[in-house]
């Protein structure tokens, strides 16, 4: 009798050891999990016009860096100027243009050495591709039933707003981008214009069929060339340069990883290498 009892009293503290030990092995998966899921988030705010180049860079930054995960808002320039202003977290901002980032840096919120030119892009005048509109070009874009235009504060609202005092269509003003719709539309014999808030939406207006024309950027219409009709690409001569700085912002939420991966995003998306990228997606990547 006493060797069975013997005999259940090592049975049941065999099965007790291979709990605990079965338990404890369950843990460690758990534990590693846990470690895998901490990244560290940078926060990039781009231009909406950047949207698909900003996808092929934020999956070939984590790949390289996979402690990061990378997190865009793309929207207009104009728009993403005020999220910062108003405290939203932002590591990286990528504008469409000088004047959002020359407004950052008045206010001390680049960090410094950080800004860089990256590429410039050209405004395009597009259609459906079986349209019969009478509009050619710029020139002549008011013979249009209807235009989707960006809004002013939108660089390439703002561009158009440029090249139309370039070509005699608005009267001339110190800044373009003040001009309103409604007065364009006015100084353009009273075209019906859609007004849109960044180049996105510009594209889908004229995609869907809302708008007989519109005007975007030639980096916009890539990938898009059976729903949209290049009218004319406007030249430098006409806009100007449309430039694209990129600058690491000061965010005082950040700790020192998020600002080391911050400016490694910059300068991983401002390389040589990064070059070809811009270029397949059709943007000009000559610039100082």
């Amino acid at each position: 009798m006493k060797k069975k009892l013997l005999a259940i009293a090592m049975m049941l503290a065999m099965v007790f050891a291979l709990a605990a030990c079965g338990g404890g092995g369950e843990a460690e998966p758990e534990a590693e999990e846990a470690t895998t899921a901490e990244k560290t988030t940078v926060n990039v705010f781009a231009a909406a016009s950047l949207s698909a180049v900003m996808g092929e860079f934020e999956s070939g930054f984590e790949a390289a860096h996979p402690e990061t995960d990378i997190v865009v808002n793309a929207d207009s320039s104009g728009a993403l100027l005020t999220q910062i202003q108003e405290g939203a977290p932002c590591d990286v901002f990528f504008s469409a243009a000088q004047k959002q980032m020359d407004e950052l840096e008045g206010a001390g919120m680049v960090v410094e050495g950080t800004r860089t030119n990256v590429v410039n892009n050209q405004l395009v005048v597009v259609t459906q591709p079986d349209s019969d509109t009478a509009v050619t070009g710029l020139a002549n874009i008011g013979d249009a039933k209807s235009i989707a235009l960006a809004d002013g504060s939108v660089p390439v609202g703002k561009y158009t707003r440029q090249a139309m005092i370039k070509l005699g269509l608005l009267k001339e003003v110190e800044d373009p981008a003040t001009i309103t719709t409604a007065e364009v539309s006015e100084q353009l014999g009273g075209v019906e214009i859609s007004e849109q808030g960044n180049v996105s939406k510009v594209l889908a207006a004229v995609e869907e069929g809302s708008s007989e024309v519109g005007t975007t950027y030639l980096s916009d219409t890539i990938g898009h060339e059976d729903k949209v009709k290049i009218l004319e690409t406007v030249g430098y001569d006409v806009t100007g340069n449309i430039i694209y700085p990129v600058a690491q912002i000061n965010n005082p939420d950040a700790d020192d990883a998020e600002k080391q991966l911050a400016s490694d995003f910059i300068a991983f998306i401002t390389n040589d290498d990064a070059k070809a990228l811009y270029q397949k997606y059709g943007f000009d990547t000559d610039v100082e």
